[in-house]
């Protein structure tokens, strides 16, 4: 018998006469991919949807509802309607029961990557909290998919970076698909059979702009004033040190007493952005060691438990300072802003290209850099250059005109560098 369309209703469906030859199908007239298969013994109740993948079109995504008799028609129509939706949004009848047991999902991926590469290779705390942020927030409903559907399917890659970048912003976005590339790529060494094409190269990526908030000689004046005018005195030297040193804030809110070498002159930074492996020394000049005696010495006022471990104390349950972030119309630049400030700066000081990029511990450019012995600079050649620097900044502080009293600047006054006697050093603290 000929296929064909009717409504189907149970009594329609029990005049129907079972198939003497092959079986054949009666669809619904009032919902599309709804249809009865009549076999010779039976009539079974069955959805069809168009289903893609990898950007071809197949027709034999079927799914068995139930026998007639055992379903009614009306549950076996509400059953097609979930299932046809199911099959139009890119899901397969029954891929997920197909899955091997074992085979990776997103969040076994994500777990693999985070605690046998991050951890592992010693990854910043708030590295690894961004990555998580992005997987099990952003990517929260892929977690349990398997990690080849995206494969197979970058089309819903690009959709959701569409997504993200319309709900959190391009920068979120982009930064999303980096985690999710970066996973995808470590989860492919452990299971060759992913498709080998990552999907986050479907997306187009948002046009990110380098944010340019550094401050020049002629800023120095009106900022300085700002940071005069702060009535917590850690703070305010906490925001100087990390202008005359570029560091990252998240570094120095982590300094030690014992990561600070006076008679060296030397400030050990053991977990930059990029994990142990980049610990480095920032080479200290004169209004840096200044400004270190000055934090030292109000923190064992105002903190005296905590100022024994930290350089820049609190009253948190770290012991030191955790939000280093002010109101704009209160210090108008802060954090990275003075990391972007301090390479500015730098240039205005005639430092090298080849200089800044060691003193910010950046990767050295070209192959011949590579050569460079970093520790055989510092104790010279760049501590001259830090100074340029420092002078610099604090020369341009005081501005053209009358500006705001700096003498605080001046206070715990460093005598005898590079070596300072003990009682020198108890005196200033």
């Amino acid at each position: 018998m000929a296929d064909n369309r009717q409504l189907l209703t149970d009594k329609a469906i029990a005049r129907l006469p079972y198939a003497t030859d092959k079986q054949y199908k009666v669809r619904d007239t009032e919902l599309p991919g709804f249809f009865v298969l009549v076999g010779k013994k039976k009539k079974t109740f069955m959805a069809q949807g168009e289903f893609w993948r990898d950007g071809v079109r197949e027709f034999a995504a079927q799914v068995k509802l139930g026998e007639c008799g055992d379903v009614t028609t009306r549950e076996a129509r509400s059953k097609a309607k979930v299932e046809i939706g199911s099959i139009a949004r890119g899901e397969r009848p029954g891929e997920e029961q197909k899955i091997k047991p074992g085979a990776v999902t997103l969040r076994k991926a994500w777990e693999r990557y985070r605690d046998g590469h991050m951890v592992r290779k010693g990854r910043d705390a708030r590295t690894i909290e961004n990555y998580r942020d992005h997987m099990e927030r952003l990517f929260e409903d892929w977690l349990d998919k398997p990690l080849a559907k995206l494969g197979r399917q970058p089309k819903l890659v690009a959709e959701r970076h569409d997504k993200i970048s319309e709900e959190n912003g391009p920068y979120i976005a982009n930064g999303a698909m980096r985690s999710l590339r970066a996973v995808y790529n470590h989860a492919r060494k452990t299971n060759p059979d992913l498709p080998p094409v990552n999907p986050v190269t479907a997306i187009d990526w948002n046009t990110e702009q380098r944010r340019d908030t550094g401050m020049g000689t002629g800023d120095m004046a009106s900022w300085f004033a700002e940071l005069t005018a702060l009535t917590n005195p850690i703070r305010r030297e906490f925001h100087l040190m990390t202008l005359l040193t570029g560091s990252r804030p998240t570094a120095l809110k982590n300094v030690r007493i014992e990561h600070i070498d006076f008679r060296s002159r030397l400030l050990h930074i053991p977990k930059p952005k990029g994990g142990v492996k980049k610990a480095f020394d920032i080479p200290l000049s004169r209004p840096m060691i200044r400004c270190i005696l000055r934090a030292m010495r109000t923190g064992r006022i105002l903190y005296p438990d905590q100022a024994e471990f930290w350089l820049f104390p609190a009253d948190s349950d770290s012991g030191h300072l955790i939000e280093h972030k002010e109101e704009r119309d209160v210090l108008s630049k802060w954090g990275n802003d003075l990391r972007q400030s301090y390479r500015t700066l730098a240039q205005a000081a005639g430092v090298s290209e080849l200089d800044i990029h060691l003193l910010m511990n950046h990767s050295l450019p070209g192959v011949n850099a590579g050569y460079i012995t970093r520790d055989s600079l510092l104790r010279d050649h760049l501590r001259k250059q830090q100074e340029r620097i420092s002078k610099v900044i604090i020369d341009s502080a005081k501005g053209k005109d009358e500006g705001p009293d700096l003498g605080w600047l001046h206070q715990a006054k460093v005598a005898t560098l590079p070596v300072l006697p003990d009682e020198e050093l108890k005196a200033a603290a």
